[in-house]
């Protein structure tokens, strides 16, 4: 297999290819010791955030990469986005991820003060580190986002969906080999695969905001999905879960090249607008 910095410069060698809309403004801030980067349209029209967390299995993936994919975010929900660059393993493992989600929430929440709106999002592994955001600040007493939205999101790290096996013909991407590869940097050799906070399926669901969850019917991470959601439901959780046909895993941050991407974005829209308080607008 390839060094992992090798697979960092082929993602954003790839990533450098989508272009960012030129009406877009970008911004380098530290929040809370975390770097991260505000995004958006220069008509903003809500003071809510979206907190965007990339994907790349926790060892891959950055801001400048995403930066053309969470500009469509941006555009498309009429909201700033403060997109985080937490750290990657092998060389921060778990629970750095999750602490400088932590730390960049609660940097985002002093920014905003008592009446401003948060909706957390991310794809793969930025999903899988959205709920577990959740379940962090929950156990921790405080005040929780709006609401989150997950794409393909990477929940557990034991592996145990069926769909890792009966999706493996379809799903050009993701192989079991390269997923307990990145797994193994990300929790140590002896880390647990079931820790809540890394595989978030395998947590307590009770209390957590309203869950938008995208996921494609060729990807082996299906299961991932699928099982969350219903185990967020039984706990109480509202729950929308869509399994789009024939897509593949992360198949949004494609929006620029395949009209399915570009039609996830816009049905993500609705969704953050309403949970930033403005359902009317746009």
């Amino acid at each position: 297999m390839l060094p992992i910095e090798a697979v960092r410069e082929r993602f954003e060698a790839l990533a450098a290819q989508f272009t960012p809309a030129a009406d877009l403004t970008f911004q380098a801030v530290d929040a809370g010791g975390v770097p991260a980067e505000w995004t958006g349209p220069a008509d903003v029209a809500t003071e809510g955030v979206l907190l965007y967390f990339h994907g790349g299995g926790y060892c891959i993936g950055s801001i400048p990469a995403y930066r053309e994919f969470t500009g469509r975010l941006a555009k498309a929900g009429r909201c700033r986005v403060l997109s985080v660059g937490y750290r990657l393993a092998p060389e921060h493992p778990f629970p750095a991820a999750v602490d400088d989600a932590v730390a960049s929430y609660r940097w985002l929440r002093r920014q905003l003060g008592p009446q401003g709106s948060i909706v957390l999002g991310g794809d793969s592994a930025g999903g899988g580190l959205s709920l577990a955001l959740l379940i962090a600040l929950r156990d921790a007493g405080d005040r929780l986002p709006d609401g989150a939205f997950c794409l393909s999101p990477s929940t557990d790290l034991a592996k145990e969906g069926a769909s890792m096996t009966s999706r493996a013909a379809v799903d050009p991407l993701i192989t079991r080999e390269s997923t307990t590869r990145f797994a193994t940097f990300y929790l140590g050799e002896d880390g647990d695969p079931k820790h809540p906070l890394a595989s978030p399926l395998y947590a307590d669901h009770r209390g957590l905001p309203p869950l938008l969850i995208l996921v494609g019917d060729c990807e082996r991470l299906l299961d991932d999905s699928t099982r969350l959601a219903e185990r967020a439901r039984q706990a109480g959780v509202e729950v929308d879960i869509e399994v789009w046909d024939e897509m593949v895993h992360i198949w949004p941050f494609f929006a620029s090249v395949i009209p399915e991407g570009a039609a996830a974005i816009e049905r993500l829209a609705p969704f953050i607008r309403a949970r930033l308080g403005r359902s009317a607008i746009g």
